[in-house]
C-alpha cells in the first residue's frame, strides 16, 4: 500500500507563488516517475508536471511550462512543485501520483488526496 501525502497549498493573489509538497510512504515499492496533475472545478484531472527517476528528467504541460518546475529525491520518495507566476487558471486541487510501471508512458495509479490551490485576480 502506497500512500502519498501532499501539502503546501493555500491562496495567493495573481503573479505570486507557492510550492508543494508530497512524500510517499508504505511497504516497499518502486516508483519509476512521480508526479502532479490538478483538477479544476468542473473540469477533468490534467496532467501537470512529472519527473523520472531514470536520469532525472522532467516533463510539463504546456499550460504551466516556463512557470513551475518540478523536482525531487527517489531515496527520500519525495516531490516538490515550485508555482511562480501563478494565474487565476491555475486554481485547482492538485494531486500527487506515482507511476511504478518501468516500460513505456508513465502511467499513473497511486494518487494522494489532494491540495487546494487557489489564485485570486
Amino acid at each position: 500500500q502506497v500512500q502519498l501525502a501532499e501539502s503546501g497549498g493555500g491562496s495567493v493573489q495573481a503573479g505570486g507563488s507557492l510550492r508543494l509538497s508530497c512524500a510517499a510512504s508504505g511497504r516497499t515499492f518502486i516508483s519509476y516517475h512521480m508526479g502532479w496533475f490538478r483538477q479544476a472545478p468542473g473540469k477533468e484531472r490534467e496532467f501537470v508536471a512529472g519527473i523520472s527517476w531514470r536520469g532525472g528528467s522532467t516533463y510539463y504541460s504546456d499550460a504551466v511550462k516556463g512557470r513551475f518546475t518540478i523536482s525531487g529525491d527517489n531515496a527520500k520518495k519525495t516531490v516538490d512543485l515550485q508555482m511562480n507566476s501563478l494565474k487565476p487558471e491555475d486554481t485547482a486541487v492538485y494531486y500527487c501520483a506515482v507511476a511504478r510501471n518501468s516500460m513505456g508512458p508513465p502511467h499513473y495509479d497511486c494518487w494522494g488526496q489532494g491540495t487546494q490551490v487557489t489564485v485570486s485576480s
